[in-house]
């Protein structure tokens, strides 16, 4: 058991990476928080991991409102006296080239895939720095490392949650806490699962290994970062990609 005792928070977790992820740490003996926008979206998920014997917490928050990220995260806090990995991994896309993007696709993107990450990183912070341990950790991409045609507000956040958890590295270094980012490339997840199979061939083709990743993929590497496997990393990017970008 890699995460024995531990307890950790992943935002965005109802789906895809996150749920993939909130279900290896709780396979691994962490103690677990599904974050999410609504209870329609979290309670299947608390259902399925409580199915399983995992001790789990089940939050609604919105990762744009620091009021509310704030308040959660204390609760968390109070439900199981420590908090010890939170996963930033909340994210959205709306996708059009630069001299199509509206400034209300650019707005949205960023407020929940840069402050969001900013809020909850930041609320986790506090925590940790008065416990004086923990790990945070980052969903990033490869758009982050190399842009990607018409995502000039994704790439942005993706760009800016490297800068961040480098950042964070140097700063929280001394109160314990390592803070690291995972760059996933093209992974099969329910918003890939919606595209048309040229794109879908077009996107392994890229990769030397000829497919797609899978979210356990992402969790996994997750979960080396999370565990003290990783004690000694900290402030690096980790590209989960299938050499896509070679």
């Amino acid at each position: 058991m890699r995460l024995d005792g531990k307890i950790a928070v992943v935002t965005g977790s109802t789906s895809g990476i996150g749920k993939a992820t909130v279900l290896r740490f709780a396979e691994e003996g962490a103690k677990v928080v599904v974050w999410g926008i609504s209870n329609e979206e979290v309670n299947p998920v608390v259902t399925e991991l409580k199915d399983k014997g995992a001790d789990v917490l089940g939050v609604v928050a919105n990762v744009v409102n620091s009021e509310e990220v704030n308040k959660t995260m204390n609760d968390i806090k109070d439900h199981f006296g420590k908090i010890d990995i939170i996963v930033n991994n909340a994210g959205i896309t709306a996708d059009a080239q630069i001299l199509k993007m509206t400034e209300d696709q650019f707005d949205k993107v960023i407020a929940v895939n840069l402050k969001g990450v900013y809020n909850t990183g930041q609320a986790a912070a506090k925590i940790m720095a008065e416990q004086g341990f923990g790990v945070i950790l980052s969903t990033s991409s490869v758009v982050g490392l190399y842009g990607n045609f018409g995502q000039t507000n994704y790439a942005a956040t993706k760009f800016a949650v490297i800068g961040m958890t480098k950042t964070w590295a140097k700063e929280l270094g001394r109160k314990g806490i390592r803070a690291n980012a995972v760059a996933p490339g093209f992974i099969a997840t329910e918003m890939t699962a919606k595209m048309p199979e040229k794109v879908l061939d077009m996107m392994k083709d890229k990769s030397p290994l000829k497919t797609l990743g899978d979210p356990s993929d992402v969790a996994n590497a997750f979960l080396f970062l999370a565990s003290d496997e990783a004690k000694f990393i900290s402030g690096e990017v980790l590209s989960v990609d299938g050499a896509v970008t070679l």
